[in-house]
């Protein structure tokens, strides 16, 4: 697939998070003032959802578990808060990603980290609650 086809499956994803009060169910590109109001409560200045799931958009069902719990340690072990998720494409005949939401987890270092799950993109936004697309290409610029 080309980015922009890419770009536009991840974009036709919802990005649900489950956070201490509620479940949010993030857009690429739209607000989120439910998610923004989380963040100045908690002082976090930005965000991240990463999977480890399906590296290089290709399902992957036989390791996700086992790759996404890898994840999870990573994020653990430098002392990241993580809270559950799942990447839910509109299109059902993709399978639905377990991924973790990341509060201040800063945009190079979410997509190092993407990049060594064999991840194309992540979503992430600042305390506006504003979640867009990232490439983990943009680390070769």
């Amino acid at each position: 697939m080309t980015q922009s086809e890419l770009a536009a499956a991840y974009a036709a994803t919802c990005y649900r998070v489950y956070l201490p009060g509620g479940v949010i169910d993030l857009r690429v590109g739209k607000t989120d003032a439910r998610l923004a109001a989380w963040l100045a409560t908690t002082g976090a200045r930005c965000f991240a959802v990463l999977t480890a799931c399906n590296p290089g958009s290709v399902a992957s069902v036989e390791r996700n578990a086992e790759q996404q719990a890898a994840l999870v340690a990573d994020l653990l072990e430098g002392n990241y808060d993580t809270f559950s998720g799942e990447n839910i494409a509109d299109d059902a005949a993709w399978p639905v990603e377990e991924s973790v939401f990341v509060p201040d987890l800063e945009r190079l270092d979410a997509l190092a980290l993407a990049a060594d799950y064999g991840q194309n993109a992540i979503l992430w936004g600042t305390a506006a609650g504003t979640p867009e697309l990232a490439w983990t290409a943009e680390l070769d610029a």
